[in-house]
């Protein structure tokens, strides 16, 4: 996936985040107006990447092996950079993350939670394990949520989130086991539901054996049982 490599990508993705932050504080600030704004801030970051934005924000060598290149099926969207961006420069989501804090109750809140800061949650330390939990909660909420837009309308606009936590989480126990097990347990299942939707049955017999027993009488079985088509 892209990285803001240079100082005019990352100047630009600056901008980006500064206008995301003046819509959270707009929906903050006008209950009445909250859910449109809200609604309008994930329909923007869910957008594809333009060619004017492509050339500011890849290099030659990122733009080549872009996702609509590389044979997923998914274009590039805003949330894909923006979501590297605050790995590499965590303090820059961090106003971003608060204000969505604040809105957690909200219609779109935790769709532009798991788009934006899906990478951030498990690439980036923290310690807190009662905060860990509540993001946690909120990944897989979103999560769900634009996986059911993306089957509703029969698009691929979210598989990059899917396959990131597809890939590099649940397949890498280091990762998985950031997260407190009543999470880890809902986002195996969760991405149970959708691996075949998103195209991803040649990682199925991987993400089998990866799969583990949870202590919970409404689990006993094999992982295949666990399955919803």
């Amino acid at each position: 996936m892209p990285q803001p490599s240079t100082p005019r990508s990352s100047a630009y993705l600056s901008a980006l985040t500064q206008e995301i932050e003046k819509k959270l504080q707009r929906a903050l600030s006008s209950p009445s107006q909250r859910r449109n704004l809200l609604q309008e801030l994930f329909a923007d970051i869910a957008l594809e990447v333009d060619d004017r934005a492509r050339d500011i924000i890849l290099t030659r060598e990122e733009d080549d092996i872009s996702p609509v290149d590389d044979g997923i099926g998914s274009p590039l969207c805003f949330y894909d950079v923006l979501a590297d961006y605050y790995v590499q420069v965590p303090e820059s989501g961090k106003v971003i993350l608060d204000l969505i804090v604040q809105l957690w109750s909200q219609s779109f809140a935790s769709h532009i939670f798991a788009c934006l800061f899906h990478k951030w949650l498990f690439e980036v330390q923290l310690e807190d394990s009662e905060v860990l939990l509540r993001y946690s909660s909120a990944l897989v909420q979103g999560a769900t949520n634009v996986f059911w837009i993306d089957t509703q309308t029969n698009t691929r606009r979210f598989q990059s989130l899917f396959r990131y936590l597809l890939e590099e989480v649940a397949l890498v126990p280091p990762l998985i086991n950031k997260i407190a097990s009543q999470a880890q347990r809902d986002l195996y299942l969760l991405l149970s539901r959708f691996i075949l939707f998103y195209n991803s049955d040649d990682k199925l017999e991987s993400f089998l054996k990866h799969f583990p027993v949870f202590p919970n009488a409404f689990l006993i079985g094999r992982s295949s049982r666990y399955f919803c088509y």
